[in-house]
């Protein structure tokens, strides 16, 4: 047994050695430093986790900022750009951030449920003022983390208080962020039926199909209006057949309702089907955000409504909903909620924004519209009509991903390789351009 003192003092180690040369190495040893980062970098606790795949979206963008061409298109991120392809603030969201700026209110925590007179009107706005729902008080709406977070709480509260099927069927294909909400807070991800890609167009056959054999007391999802990635969307003669099977097979809709007023320009037509379902006796429960129709992005502005048997109903559920936002993020944020409350309360700023976010829509339209005009005027023989027939902020343009690869490398048009463009990346100066691009990739 050998004693050995660290020449710099300290506790000293006993250890047995059974050759004085042994005990010489350890004493050496002893006097060296530890080696960098310490035992603990040798054995990292993280050191059997693998690299994650890139986000496809974040790569366009990745790959459009190294390009150095000056025709370059980013046709990738799901954000309005105005005419001149710039980031885009509305005049009533400068005048509402004005108005709260000269009250010089506080910035203390909101309640748990959030700002109340932003779920009221966001409930308002959704369901229509003169709602039986509204009325009668049957509805709880809390204010959530714009629309992923309104989902994520809606994912988490089925999960806990849903007790008759954790199965969510979603359109496929559906937005990209749509299946890690659900498959995260624990739900079982299914599918129906929803695009079909030798039209460029819905799927009304094999959706309303589907939902007639969803295994009953099942969780439906649909897209309230422009429907991501593809654009398109049921007519109101087909929501009314949906609604039908959905209330036949006993069905629960979730709707997800990310862009209304933002689709056609109107307001009450962006949000008819929602209403529809509910007029029908089918209580839904609805994700809204105001990212996109009020370009709050980065505000992260969002509500989630859940329709009721009655009043009584709907304060228990709040309670749970409280119970469950607690630990998630304990209270939503202030700042965006106060401009988008200004904004719907104050009849001045809110006409101004019906006029504003019609004027957004209408410039997603015409870009649609002189899209195609511009293939027609470059010889195109294809019929490129779906372009026109679909609407929101994304297109299905029907192309390959042979072809997309091709624009990207031959005319620096960057989308991702499903075919998918956002439309508020096409603006006047380039969409001559972008249908010669596409063009020379399809003929």
């Amino acid at each position: 047994m050998a004693l050995l003192l660290h020449p710099l003092g300290g506790t000293a180690t006993t250890t047995t050695t059974t050759t004085t040369g042994g005990a010489l190495r350890l004493f050496l040893r002893a006097l060296l430093p530890p080696p960098a980062g310490g035992a603990a970098r040798a054995s990292s606790w993280w050191s059997h986790v693998e690299m994650g795949p890139p986000d496809p979206i974040l790569g366009v963008t990745e790959a459009f900022k190294r390009d150095t061409s000056s025709k370059k298109m980013n046709l990738g991120v799901g954000a309005y750009r105005d005419d001149n392809g710039k980031p885009y603030v509305l005049n009533c969201v400068r005048k509402a951030e004005a108005q709260i700026a000269a009250k010089k209110l506080d910035k203390e925590y909101l309640p748990i449920a959030g700002l109340a007179e932003f779920n009221k009107a966001s409930a308002q706005l959704a369901l229509g003022d003169t709602n039986e729902v509204i009325q009668s008080g049957r509805y709880v709406t809390v204010q959530t983390i714009s629309g992923t977070g309104s989902l994520r709480v809606g994912a988490n509260f089925l999960q806990r208080f849903f007790k008759a099927s954790r199965d969510v069927y979603l359109p496929k294909p559906s937005w990209g962020n749509h299946t890690p909400i659900f498959r995260d807070a624990g739900m079982q991800l299914q599918s129906y039926r929803y695009y079909d890609p030798k039209t460029c167009g819905f799927d009304f056959t094999g959706a309303l199909e589907d939902i007639s054999k969803i295994p009953e007391k099942s969780i439906v999802l649909f897209h309230a209006c422009a429907h991501n990635p593809t654009g398109v969307d049921p007519r109101p003669e087909q929501w009314k057949e949906l609604a039908a099977a959905v209330k036949k097979r006993n069905l629960f809709a979730f709707f997800d309702m990310a862009y209304q007023g933002f689709a056609s320009g109107d307001i009450n037509r962006d949000a008819w089907a929602v209403r529809h379902f509910i007029e029908q006796g089918i209580d839904v429960v609805l994700s809204q955000s105001y990212a996109k129709n009020m370009g709050l992005y980065g505000e992260r502005v969002g509500a989630f409504t859940v329709v009721c048997k009655d009043a009584e109903e709907a304060k228990r559920v709040e309670s749970q909903l409280k119970i469950l936002i607690r630990p998630m993020y304990s209270n939503p944020p202030l700042n965006g909620a106060r401009i988008a409350s200004t904004i719907l309360n104050s009849p001045d700023l809110r006409q101004e924004w019906l006029v504003e976010v019609k004027g957004m829509a209408d410039r997603i339209i015409g870009m649609r519209t002189q899209l195609v005009a511009n293939l027609k005027k470059e010889g195109s023989s294809h019929n490129w009509q779906h372009i026109t027939d679909q609407i929101g902020m994304f297109c299905f343009t029907g192309l390959k991903p042979e072809q997309v690869e091709r624009l990207t490398k031959e005319f620096s048009v960057y989308m991702t390789k499903d075919g998918r463009i956002s439309v508020a990346g096409v603006t006047s100066g380039n969409v001559a351009y972008l249908a010669h691009a596409i063009h020379q990739v399809s003929k």
